[in-house]
């Protein structure tokens, strides 16, 4: 193990440990300055995130023995109250199309030159949490943000920003992540305030001088508690370096059921920094089935027929467009996974027509703007966009008509679950988790982009019809014995593929590994609440 690397404030001993010798490119992220901050932002925050983490278990406990989640009492002049968040800057009042990808240089320049209204750097679901990873990735950060980010790929070629570029998000990872490279009093720290800390420190005062500032997305909310403390430390943060209150803006995925309940709780801790909520549909179908996985009434049908014309999914995008325009904030819409298909001309059209009907549908219900993973759909998606909404947004189109309960929000799912169903599951789950592990945490597979949250749709669906005794279209239970079978014939066709005309240790060594965790995930006696959780020690 290389020695530690530290930090120390003469004012205060602020000490942080780096468990990894850093290459000359992470050097100049971890200067000394920025680990004191990070650190002073885990020694100030990381008992409270510890605190809410424990809440969220709390919470699962009344979940399992049938409390369904509902509104909050406590909060209803919250809820009634005529109050709206602060006004959105400039450069993200147009967001009709955000593109997303993780933060590795190819991927930078080509998001930010895409022709998307603004870019999400991703430290969460589509970025493996490598060190290498999490901290290359902050540098090509700075790097974007003072324009001088450049990329040869291995043809040779050169990649440069365009003169004019989308509008830089980050997200960083969620509360329940930790950087176990970097540990604060003998601690793992929060991967959260880790990534929103060095990026914060390096690149805020230099936004602003650019006419812009640093603006977020904050993933896995549960409560407006969990908001109330982001806005804490987006208040010390800016104190801590002499920024104005309120130049940080943060757009928070409702991609959890408790936190469907809390929307406008959620905007209005945020209210300084708030720029939108958004309908983040994969986690928002992991989170479903994870918080009711003791109801067998909600057992969901497989993930091809978890549409957004579901009725509990059709509800809280209603419910989210309606709250967010009342309050002056974004209302911004989900990702379809679909990728162009180059190979395949028919194919193609039937899966362009799939996202247009998809943005089609956000643009037409009131929504503000759409994610895409792929700069190829960047103009469909802003086509769609730009003949609903011929302005930048749709902050008018209030949605009173919309009317949303909680019934609505746990209505049960209808559909079937196939045996093919079922072989997707465990090829999706066992091929990303291969590919996470490798330090990838985006993956094309059978042309739909992967990442964390729809792997957790594939791992928990398993486990939610083991539990229940679910049956196959065909009659079939789904027995501990049927996952294991349909393992074995996935894995087989992965395999030789492994061991093929190029093999390499690591990758087959990496597939075994992605088949024993994801198997044993599938039919542990007790859900785990993450699969990375489970992963990230072998990174």
């Amino acid at each position: 193990m290389p020695g530690p690397l530290s930090a120390a404030s003469e004012s205060r001993p602020i000490a942080i440990e780096i468990r990894a010798r850093p290459t000359a490119q992470q050097a100049r992220v971890l200067v000394g300055p920025a680990l004191e901050f990070v650190a002073a932002l885990e020694r100030r925050f990381g008992a409270r995130r510890r605190e809410l983490l424990a809440l969220r278990e709390e919470r699962q406990k009344l979940f399992d023995r049938g409390v369904l989640p509902d509104f909050l009492p406590h909060t209803r002049a919250v809820r009634d109250g005529d109050w709206r968040v602060a006004p959105i800057p400039a450069d993200l009042l147009d967001r009709r199309v955000e593109i997303t990808g993780p933060t590795d240089r190819k991927m930078i320049i080509n998001a930010l030159n895409s022709g998307a209204k603004t870019f999400m750097a991703d430290c969460e679901d589509s970025l493996a949490p490598t060190w290498a990873n999490a901290v290359d990735g902050q540098a090509n950060l700075i790097d974007a943000v003072r324009r001088v980010i450049e990329h040869r790929g291995e043809n040779g070629k050169e990649y440069r920003l365009a003169e004019r570029t989308a509008t830089l998000i980050v997200r960083p990872r969620g509360w329940h992540l930790d950087e176990k490279h970097a540990l604060v009093d003998g601690r793992p720290m929060s991967g959260s305030l880790f990534d929103f800390g060095l990026y914060f420190f390096h690149n805020a005062a230099e936004l602003v001088r650019r006419g812009s500032g640093p603006y977020f997305y904050l993933p896995k909310l549960e409560s407006h508690l969990e908001a109330r403390l982001w806005n804490d430390v987006f208040v010390f943060a800016q104190d801590s370096l002499g920024i104005p209150r309120g130049t940080i803006r943060a757009t928070v995925l409702i991609e959890t059921l408790p936190a469907a309940f809390e929307m406008d709780e959620i905007l209005y801790e945020l209210r300084e920094h708030s720029s939108g909520l958004n309908c983040g549909r994969w986690d928002y179908i992991f989170s479903f089935t994870k918080k009711l996985r003791s109801d067998p009434s909600r057992v969901l049908p497989e993930r091809g027929q978890v549409g957004m014309t579901q009725p509990f999914l059709r509800a809280y995008p209603q419910l989210l467009i309606r709250t967010c325009h009342r309050r002056g904030a974004h209302a911004m819409g989900g990702m379809a996974a679909q990728i162009p298909i180059k190979d395949d001309a028919a194919r193609n059209a039937a899966a362009l027509d799939k996202v247009r009907a998809d943005k089609k549908r956000e643009a037409t219900d009131g929504h503000d703007g759409t994610w895409v993973a792929h700069p190829g759909l960047v103009a469909l998606a802003l086509a769609e966009f730009e003949r609903a909404c011929p302005g930048p947004n749709q902050l008018h189109v209030l949605r009173e008509d919309v009317q949303v309960s909680a019934a609505d929000l746990l209505a049960p799912p209808v559909g079937t679950i196939t045996a093919a169903g079922l072989a997707t599951n465990l090829s999706v789950g066992v091929r990303y988790l291969e590919a996470w592990l490798g330090g990838n945490g985006c993956v094309p597979i059978d042309h739909l982009m992967e990442d964390a949250a729809t792997a957790e749709i594939s791992r928990t669906q398993i486990w939610q019809w083991l539990r229940h005794g679910a049956r196959l279209a065909d009659g079939r239970v789904v027995t501990r014995e049927l996952v294991e079978r349909e393992l074995g014939a996935v894995l087989a066709p992965l395999r030789a593929q492994a061991s093929g005309a190029q093999p390499t240790d690591a990758s087959a060594a990496r597939l075994e590994l992605a088949a024993r965790l994801f198997h044993e995930l599938c039919v542990a006696p007790e859900l785990a609440e993450f699969l990375t959780l489970s992963a990230y020690a072998h990174l």
